[in-house]
């Protein structure tokens, strides 16, 4: 008996140890989303906490967060050299860095302004090459704001389109903006910004001329600067429609568009399927299936402007 359980002892120890549990790098890159503690990210980590992967036990994410459009290439670069499993990069402008520094490591988009006329996919259903994920609809959801500020402001006649012609996705955003105000009977006014210092002084003309709506296109230039956005439309009386909650959340009247954070949240089902072996030319590019309206009740009262209640009633969130 003795003798038995020596044996059994001695061939557990010269038994092999079970090999390690692989740990998995993953890259972020974006000039959008800018901190480890954003919402967006944790939902991107809540994601792929769901399917098995944790930092510091099986999953490693690289973060760089880009200033500028400027700094992205070398920070792409970067994450290529450090030899990542994946690229997830956030927004058209990481998307475009992360294409240049690699045809090779797979990308996962957690949101594109249209994956299909900025060039990243053949299509939707076979993207080809090495980039899949999630793709926002920015473009065609650029009506829906300008009826919901109609809504607002029946008599409005002319809208201020703010945008940044220098991001990938804007002038798609804008020639959509164009023909959906046409249909809406609004006379569209260009206002392009590229630097924080046109902010004020070009709303501060379109309003002396009588533009008193305007629709803010999102990419990381307005999102980094919705707050000075947000203040000059407060200062000078004059109210915008935005694509995200965040800039609703920085003092802005109302938002509309995909939610975000589901964006993020379901990128880490292609982060899953690729480390397990999956191609990204054979995942189909995704759209969203969640959509928000945030209203600020109480921006509207200060200003005076009394909110339709079926406004009201459609939003999914009230700030009062």
């Amino acid at each position: 008996m003795h003798r038995r359980t020596l044996l059994i002892g001695l061939s557990l120890l010269a038994a092999p140890a079970p090999a390690a549990a692989r740990t998995y790098r993953v890259g972020f890159l974006s000039s959008s989303t800018t901190s480890v503690r954003s919402p967006l990210m944790q939902a991107l980590r809540d994601g792929l906490a769901a399917r098995g992967y944790e930092p510091g036990r099986n999953l490693e994410i690289l973060y760089r967060f880009a200033r500028s459009r400027e700094q992205l290439p070398a920070m792409a670069a970067e994450l290529v050299e450090s030899k990542v499993d994946i690229v997830v990069a956030a927004g058209s402008e990481a998307i475009v860095a992360a294409r240049d520094a690699t045809q090779v490591i797979p990308i996962v988009m957690t949101n594109s302004g249209d994956a299909v006329r900025e060039g990243f996919a053949s299509s939707l259903d076979r993207p080809g090459g090495n980039i899949t994920g999630m793709t926002q609809l920015s473009p065609e959801l650029v009506g829906k704001r300008l009826e919901m500020l109609r809504e607002v402001f029946p008599g409005l006649t002319r809208i201020g389109i703010v945008w940044n012609p220098d991001h990938p996705n804007t002038p798609i955003t804008f020639a959509e903006a164009q023909l959906a105000a046409s249909r809406l009977g609004l006379a569209p006014v260009s206002i392009e910004m590229r630097e924080p210092g046109e902010i004020h002084p070009d709303l501060a003309a379109t309003a002396a001329q009588g533009v008193r709506g305007y629709l803010v296109i999102r990419d990381p230039f307005t999102v980094r600067h919705r707050g000075a956005i947000v203040k000059a439309l407060h200062d000078l009386h004059i109210l915008a429609i935005f694509e995200t909650e965040d800039f609703v959340e920085a003092g802005g009247l109302m938002s509309y568009g995909a939610d975000f954070a589901d964006l993020f949240r379901r990128s880490a089902d292609y982060i899953d399927k690729i480390l397990k072996g999956a191609r990204p030319s054979d995942l189909p590019i995704q759209q969203p299936t969640k959509f928000l309206l945030v209203v600020n009740e109480r921006e509207a009262r200060e200003r005076g402007i009394r909110l339709p209640q079926a406004l009201l009633a459609r939003a999914d969130r009230v700030v009062e």
